[in-house]
């Protein structure tokens, strides 16, 4: 087993809520954009992206629009991402976190054993082909 430990520092709960989905979206191929990140960070931060007002001052910060705010709350509510909350549109509870906090992640990557016996396999048949062509090439 491998440990490696990263530590670092954000200006803001917002920043750090960006570092955490864009983390979540690259371990789970989620392949979300930058956009997407932002926005999902930004509702997680301010608790729900339904009022104007919030979505005024996105579109503010990020230099967006109200269309753009629509299609990705779409996007993200078709994949589990978001969801309706009453009349709110918020972060899935299962992955909403109080980023006012400091926050430790422990991220355990595993290879399945199928895949690793293949790996194995192929690893013991190419160190049979180097040991062959020392042989042939002596």
């Amino acid at each position: 087993m491998t440990i490696q430990k990263l530590e670092k520092s954000n200006p803001d709960s917002l920043h750090l809520a960006q570092q955490y989905y864009g983390l979540i979206s690259a371990l789970n191929n989620l392949a979300l954009t930058e956009r997407e990140v932002q926005l999902l960070a930004y509702t997680a931060v301010r608790g729900s992206i339904s009022y104007a007002t919030v979505r005024e001052d996105f579109c503010k910060i990020y230099s967006s629009s109200f269309p753009t705010i629509n299609n990705i709350v779409s996007k993200l509510k078709r994949v589990g991402i978001l969801v309706k909350a009453g009349k709110q549109i918020v972060v899935n509870p299962r992955i909403a976190l109080d980023f006012s906090k400091p926050l430790i992640l422990q991220i355990t990557l595993t290879v399945n054993n199928e895949h690793r016996e293949t790996q194995e396999h192929a690893s013991e048949r190419a160190s049979h082909k180097e040991v062959k062509s020392e042989v042939e090439h002596s």
